[in-house]
């Protein structure tokens, strides 16, 4: 089987993302980008993760083209392509419904930066316009409102998270679940505090510098 080791990292980041409740059921979606062979591995539609086997694994073409699997590929592949064709140092995308970013989705409300952590996603989580689910237009609107970037909220859905690598992806989707929970807690509190743009620059600054805070909460 080819690509067997990319397959079992992403079956077992795909229980992850249960077990650190990023996500209920078969909700969410993971990819990599084997950018040298111009191909991409994403999980199947409608397997819960404790199921998936490196076999279930779609591999297929960006053009739509699947080139050895007998599943169906997630309905998000448009998703996970866009940035692959269009971002060249992005090679892996994390799609969540992690529950307090969620509830900032369902109001399309950006999280602002309290935190700064957040400097591992943005200067803030912006969120993007709803769009039926598995469709181009969710593609383009996503791809167009992330900008540089490496987090968003999905209005009315969830969130996506991208990175060079599978860790860097996941460990960003799990901070802007972190972040999320910050935000709603201290809301339900006060008025938090934001961090200045100035500051945020020089916690961004830090993030390049200093690999291992980008992996805050992973495990």
């Amino acid at each position: 089987m080819k690509y067997l080791e990319l397959r079992k990292n992403l079956v077992d980041y795909g229980k992850k993302m249960i077990t650190d409740s990023l996500t209920t059921g078969t909700g969410g979606n993971l990819s990599l980008f084997i950018r040298e062979d111009e191909v991409m591995l994403i999980t199947p539609s409608g397997i819960p993760y404790h199921e998936t086997t490196p076999s279930d694994i779609v591999l297929m073409t960006l053009d739509g083209t699947i080139i050895d699997s007998h599943r169906t590929p997630s309905s998000e592949y448009d998703m996970h392509r866009i940035f692959y064709q269009k971002s060249p140092k992005i090679n892996a995308v994390v799609h969540t419904h992690s529950e307090y970013a969620t509830v900032f989705a369902c109001l399309q409300e950006e999280i602002m930066p309290l935190h700064y952590i957040i400097g591992s996603i943005g200067k803030k989580v912006r969120c993007c316009p709803y769009e039926t689910f598995g469709t181009p237009e969710l593609a383009e609107v996503a791809y167009e409102t992330i900008g540089t970037d490496k987090g968003l909220l999905l209005g009315n859905h969830g969130t996506i998270a991208v990175g060079e690598n599978l860790k860097d992806a996941f460990s960003v989707a799990k901070d802007i679940e972190f972040m999320a929970k910050l935000y709603y807690r201290a809301r339900s509190i006060g008025e938090p505090v934001l961090l200045t743009d100035s500051q945020l620059e020089d916690v961004i600054d830090k993030f390049d510098t200093y690999g291992q805070l980008r992996t805050y909460g992973q495990k």
